[in-house]
């Protein structure tokens, strides 16, 4: 849930448009920044409940939530001062002014037009005045706003989101300003007014319950809304769960829908609905899920992150990726700077291996974690949400939810149902500072057409070959004596990625990391102990591509693929198979990318080029493979141990 003003813009690039069961263009991943895992230290503490909501006028930062005790620091008294409070972001320090008066929760905050703090939530009354589940307050005193019209009669305000001067609401309400809306409306920001023309309504409960809106938010050029929440029709249509609503003109429900929120998850009595949080990512040409729902996938996306893409249509949609928990609830989702940011009761990611333990794959990470927009992968960023020996008695240091997760001009605020975070005490609420954070720049195969083939010859020792595209030149011997006991390897940048036959590890082999300029082959190092569980020595040629690793592997006569996350250098626990024909995959002998074709060995001992396409169907085309060099007494292509580099 996000309470943000969002400015209009244009998006930058069309995104095509795929068939619900087609490939998609796979995204590139692009530069991203993470914030600081050290939370800051001057913010106030809650008690009690959770913080659902965060807004920011001015300097100051508004907190609505069900909690009903506040204190600045883990030595002051308790204060009660129940559901909203503000703070001013500098400092630390807690308002003495601003004071409002609320008679239930707050779930949702908006910082309005004409510096105004607009409150969404389940209450009834607002200091001392009935003002039924929406308010606009000032955001120095707390004083309600009279002149505001916006009434919530039917029901409790879930969500909103605000572009421009429109202002949307998203809730278990069959009443917005004496007029029947269901589950959703949108109001003038600046008035309170309704909008007569938004006529959409969310409706018909899952497993005969009622139906409410939980979650929604909108594109950044204000031309898309997405909503998820307890429903199965949205204006006579089929939408279960999931629904797309075109903003550009009268708004009108979208031609998407997909079948993947349609079976239940686990017990259907504990989870009536399963979508839990959304946000657009970008330019708006793509938005993230966050489910619970415990057992049920993949046949549905429960316990799961997933991307779905904005622009495509049709029914049956499914997710562009999927990162599941392994039967634990992501309960919140935000995207800032290009990165997926998650909260909840999980304990790992990448794992759908397993059910309540941690699997062949699995991440560790406890509660809260950053993801690639790319492929979904965790990056390495791991804050955990845990207190350590700096909680102070009668705290927990864990919970079932991070309500919030949202991203201020400061960095990005989370609001929690415990105490600990970061090793810290941070009671009920905090913030991850962008001061602190880093850049993470995408690393690739280089894009040169013409340089050197690296080819093993012998144990420590590798022939550089060059290469221009069509041909090879004369090979030169170099001794490696740091690159021994390998296997298929791939070069990346400024190093290479190889596989390693290490005796004593779990599966005999795993994939090591050198550093190489063309000279000596680095001493090596493990990519990392997540990737254990995988038998790296299988593969018989491998070439990495915007984060995904493609491989050859014995026995199999397909071209595969996994996720690989070079920040962390975490491997994807799933296998994917891209369509190819007229190669025999079984006979290749190592692999590298050179210029948007496959050059690989072969059994044969002969070296061959062939065109690729990921996204193609098929991404290689056999038909269309040249030979580029026959096997001879001084070279052979016929072994895994072959990569390319420029130098």
């Amino acid at each position: 849930m996000r309470a943000v003003v969002v400015c209009a813009v244009t998006i930058a690039a069309a995104v095509a448009v795929p068939a619900a069961a087609s490939a998609t263009v796979p995204p590139v991943p692009e530069t991203q920044t993470v914030v600081s895992t050290d939370p800051a230290d001057l913010t106030p503490h809650a008690r009690d409940g959770e913080a659902r909501a965060f807004a920011q006028v001015g300097s100051m930062v508004y907190v609505g939530g069900s909690f009903t005790q506040i204190r600045q620091d883990r030595d002051a008294a308790w204060t009660t001062q129940h559901y909203l409070f503000g703070y001013d972001k500098t400092t630390g320090l807690i308002s003495t002014t601003f004071l409002p008066v609320l008679d239930g929760t707050v779930n949702s905050l908006v910082a309005g037009p004409n510096e105004t703090l607009i409150v969404g939530g389940a209450f009834r009354n607002v200091n001392g005045v009935s003002r039924r589940n929406l308010v606009a307050l000032d955001p120095s005193t707390g004083a309600t706003i009279d002149a505001w019209e916006g009434r919530s009669d039917g029901g409790t305000v879930r969500d909103m989101a605000l572009h421009g001067n429109w202002l949307y609401l998203g809730g278990a309400f069959n009443w917005v300003n004496g007029t029947s809306h269901s589950g959703l409306a949108r109001l003038h920001a600046s008035t309170g007014a309704i909008d007569p023309t938004f006529a959409v309504n969310a409706t018909v409960g899952r497993h005969g319950t009622s139906s409410y809106v939980w979650t929604l938010d909108v594109s950044p050029d204000g031309g898309t809304l997405v909503a998820g929440g307890n429903f199965m029709d949205v204006n006579g249509l089929s939408r279960n769960q999931m629904a797309l609503v075109d903003l550009s003109g009268t708004p009108s429900v979208l031609d998407w829908s997909t079948e993947k929120f349609v079976p239940p998850c686990g017990n259907p009595a504990a989870y009536v609905h399963y979508v839990q949080d959304v946000s657009f990512g970008g330019d708006g040409s793509w938005f993230v899920v966050g489910t619970n729902g415990a057992t049920g996938w993949p046949a549905a996306y429960c316990d799961a992150l997933v991307r779905f893409e904005t622009t495509a249509r049709g029914g049956g949609q499914l997710a562009t990726w999927a990162n599941y928990t392994g039967n634990d609830t992501i309960t919140s989702v935000e995207v800032a700077d290009n990165t997926i940011y998650l909260g909840g009761h999980f304990r790992w990611l990448n794992n759908p291996n397993a059910f309540d333990r941690a699997g062949d794959g699995a991440i560790d990470r406890l509660g809260v974690a950053a993801v690639t927009p790319a492929t979904g992968m965790p990056v390495n960023w791991n804050p955990r949400r845990s207190g350590g020996s700096s909680m102070p008695p009668g705290t927990s240091e864990w919970g079932s939810t991070v309500p919030v997760l949202w991203r201020g001009d400061d960095g990005l605020y989370f609001g929690h149902n415990s105490d600990g975070m970061g090793s810290e005490y941070h009671g009920r609420l905090g913030m991850f500072p962008l001061s602190g954070g880093r850049t993470i720049t995408p690393k690739n195969p280089s894009t040169a057409t013409s340089g050197n083939l690296y080819l093993g010859t012998g144990e420590g020792e590798l022939a550089r070959v060059p290469f221009d595209g069509a041909g090879i030149g004369a090979p030169t011997m170099v001794s490696q004596p740091n690159y021994t006991a390998a296997g298929a390897t791939w070069g990346m940048s400024d190093r290479i990625y190889w596989v390693h036959t290490v005796a004593g590890t779990p599966t005999g082999s795993r994939i090591d990391i050198s550093m190489f300029n063309g000279g000596t082959v680095g001493v090596p190092w493990e990519t990392s102990g997540y990737n254990d569980w995988f038998d790296a020595a299988d593969m018989t040629g491998a070439f990495f591509l915007n984060g995904r690793l493609y491989y050859a592997r014995a026995g199999s006569d397909a071209l595969h693929y996994r996720y690989f996350e070079t920040d962390g250098n975490y491997l994807g626990a799933t296998e994917f198979t891209l369509p190819t024909t007229g190669i025999t995959w079984s006979e290749v002998r190592g692999m590298a990318w050179v210029g948007g074709s496959v050059v690989y060995g072969n059994i044969d001992g002969g070296l061959r080029s062939v065109p690729f396409d990921p996204a193609g169907d098929p991404a290689v085309d056999g038909a269309e493979s040249t030979l580029l060099a026959a096997a001879t007494a001084e070279l052979t292509w016929s072994t895994p141990r072959m990569f390319f580099a420029v130098q």
